[in-house]
Order: C-alpha cells, then structure tokens, then sequence
C-alpha cells in the first residue's frame, strides 16, 4: 500500500508541475527538465511516470477538462431557466479571472501542439465535441422552437465566441477583462431571446 500511495503522490506532484510549467512556460518552455524542477525530482523520474513531452501534454488536457467540466456541470445545476444555464455555462468557461486566464494558456499550450499531433489533435476535438453538445443542448432547451440545424450552428458560434475570448485574453486581459467578456456573451445570446431587447438592455431572462 505504501508504494501505492508514493506512486500517487508522485504523480501528482508531476501533474501540478506540468500544468504549472505550461501555464508559465507555454509550450516551448514544457520539458522533462522543467517539470522536473518544478516539480523537486529527477527527470529520471518524470520518465518513471511519463514517456515523453506527448504525455504531459495529455495529462495537462485531461485536467483542464476536468476542472472546466465540473465548474460547468455547477453552473448548470445552478441555473433556473435554460437560458439562465447557457450563460452560465459560457460565462464559467471565460477567463475573466487569472485563475482561468491560466487555464487558457495551458489550453492554447496544448492546442499549439495539436496542431502538429494528430493524437493530441483527436484528444482536442473530443473534448471540444463535448463542449459544444453541452451548448448545443442548452441552446435547443432555451428554444425548442428552432430547428436542429440552428441549435447545431448558434452552439458553434457560441463557443468559438468564448474560445476566442479565452484566447485572446490570455495574452492581452487589458484589452478583453471581465466586462468586457461578459458583455460580448450577453450579446451574442440575445439571439436566443424570443422578444426583440433594445441595445444596451439587459435581457430579464439571463437575469434569471
């Protein structure tokens, strides 16, 4: 039972330091060696655990999926109205604070990656398919009068608004804060609402 538990502490010792020399580093500064030190071992060990760059980059995926999965399975629950649910979930899916703007660096991290390996490029889209049927299943509640095709498409607007913000922020958080975010969201979900809402004014329903 011991070597059980020290192999579990180990791992995640490493995991915490991948994602925080990914967070920091980015994707060209994510070596053995720098998990390494992060993490206060040998890289002899980080290879005890992982094979190689691919895995810690798996690793980092998995728990950001994780974390971002549970915040929006909360912010689901928490909501009263389908429409209510929706913004919640894009709005935690946002990086308005720094906590989130670290997620997102590890995430365009992980994205740059993808872009060359085509195993971390299906790991991606997974996850990203998941997102984007948890939207799309909100959008249709929200609606139920649209068709499938509009659900499919407004789901896919939505959540390349908010990878976009996280993206973007991430890099240059002045430019695309907190406000700046949500308003951009609140835009993009009047469309959704089945009364016409004058500029400027809040939808009573997000309210919700």
């Amino acid at each position: 039972m011991a070597r059980r538990r020290d192999l579990a502490d180990q791992q995640r010792r490493l995991s915490a330091a991948t994602w925080s020399v990914l967070a920091e580093r980015g994707l060209p500064g994510l070596t053995l060696r720098a998990v390494a030190e992060a993490a206060g071992c040998t890289t002899g060990m980080v290879l005890h655990t992982f094979a190689d760059k691919r895995a810690l980059l798996v690793l980092a995926r998995e728990l950001l999926h994780g974390r971002t999965g549970q915040r929006a399975d909360a912010a689901q629950a928490g909501a009263d109205t389908p429409l209510a649910a929706l913004r919640a979930v894009l709005l935690q899916a946002a990086s308005p604070t720094e906590e989130k703007r670290e997620e997102a660096r590890v995430w365009v991290g992980f994205l740059a990656a993808a872009l060359a390996d085509p195993v971390l490029a299906d790991l991606h889209r997974g996850y990203n398919r998941r997102f984007v049927d948890r939207v799309r299943g909100l959008v249709a509640a929200a609606r139920p009068d649209w068709r499938p095709a509009d659900c499919a498409a407004t789901a896919t607007s939505l959540v390349a608004l908010v990878e976009g913000l996280n993206a973007l922020a991430a890099v240059d958080p002045d430019t695309y804060p907190d406000e700046a975010q949500r308003l951009a969201i609140d835009a993009a979900l009047t469309q959704l609402s089945p009364r016409p809402v004058a500029a400027g004014q809040p939808d009573p329903r997000l309210a919700r």
